[in-house]
């Protein structure tokens, strides 16, 4: 089992994870310390635990709008609904075209 140093809000942490994952870690803790920093400039220092609280609940609400946008891809809703509209402006594209083809006829009759 590997371990990694993260470092967040100045504070380091060795965190455990499984070989061939550090990588991934390192990165996810840079993330996390990022947001953190983010929000240390905008309120100040309030405490590493209320930081860490906060920046979880953000991470957590990023993580939802996330899931909202797979579950609407996955639905097909959004598929669908981006159907209707191509079909509805194909109708009227159609629509246009024979008014156009009428008055080109009646043109040629004239």
């Amino acid at each position: 089992m590997a371990q990694v140093t993260v470092s967040i809000n100045g504070r380091t942490y060795q965190i455990a994870c499984d070989d061939g994952q550090e990588a991934h870690l390192t990165r996810l803790g840079n993330y996390i310390d990022n947001r953190v920093q983010e929000l240390v400039a905008a309120v100040g220092q309030i405490g590493d635990a209320r930081l860490l609280v906060i920046v979880s609940l953000l991470i957590a609400d990023e993580l939802s709008d996330a899931y909202a946008e797979l579950n609407v891809a996955r639905s097909g809703d959004g598929a669908a609904a981006r159907l209707e509209r191509e079909e509805s402006l194909s109708a009227a594209l159609e629509s246009v075209a024979v008014k156009i083809e009428d008055i080109a006829e009646a043109l040629e009759r004239a």
